[in-house]
């Protein structure tokens, strides 16, 4: 029995400027297993948060297909993919994406409330005590420091179990003590949960922390190789 989770063929994803069309995706071909820790690494423009932006339903591929945790997302309508973002992703930004008028607790229980959790405050405060966050329950992000708020924002994708994290550039708007903290939490929820982490990152030292690296090149896969073997 197969243990891929997520099945890309001949991905593509062109979008409209005011120049014209631009092919950001051309052709990605890719297999993730369940568990896997993969990163995405390439130069600006070659198509790294895009492949995310595709993976979580955000972004429609315009060719091929896609099946991510048994859903063919080409063919689901808008309901059915924020449906499934609900029940199957976890997604972790480099600006935290945090409600500013809601507290920590509220934040981390949006997706639960959502999904009709009848516990989701219990549930909330729980993930913010695996995060070191039990103490901050009431402040708002405002209130927190940018390594609070990404703990946060950690606890809420990590809160619904979620089959895959997408994480971009998850440590990139902190300092480097900071930001090792914040790495070395996600990749302890990770393991805890059996989660399916995808990270694009920029940091070679991040990128050497996954299992597995596939490195794009304008808008295709250059390179898909274990942890640690690819240059630069």
């Amino acid at each position: 029995m197969s243990d891929s989770l997520i099945t890309l063929k001949n991905i593509q994803l062109k979008l409209h400027s005011d120049s014209g069309p631009v092919e950001v995706l051309r052709g990605i071909d890719l297999d993730i297993n369940k568990g896997e820790t993969v990163g995405v690494i390439g130069p600006s423009g070659s198509g790294k948060t895009s492949l995310l932006m595709v993976l979580a339903g955000l972004e429609p591929a315009t060719g091929g297909s896609l099946d991510c945790a048994g859903h063919d997302l080409d063919t689901m309508s808008e309901d059915a993919l924020a449906r499934y973002r609900l029940d199957h992703v976890g997604i972790v930004f480099q600006g935290f994406h945090l409600v500013p008028t809601m507290t920590a607790l509220e934040n981390v229980a949006i997706p639960l409330e959502f999904s009709g959790v009848s516990d989701a405050f219990e549930r909330a405060e729980q993930e913010l005590n695996a995060v070191g966050l039990g103490h901050r329950l009431d402040h708002y992000p405002g209130q927190l420091s940018g390594g609070e708020q990404q703990r946060v924002a950690l606890a809420r994708s990590f809160v619904t179990e979620p089959d895959i994290l997408l994480a971009d550039e998850p440590t990139g708007s902190l300092d480097q003590a900071t930001g090792h903290k914040v790495l070395d939490l996600m990749f302890e929820l990770k393991e805890r949960s059996g989660t399916t982490l995808i990270m694009v990152t920029h940091s070679s030292e991040l990128a050497s922390r996954c299992s597995r690296l596939v490195r794009l090149a304008d808008g295709l896969i250059a390179a898909d190789e274990a942890g640690g073997s690819l240059d630069g």
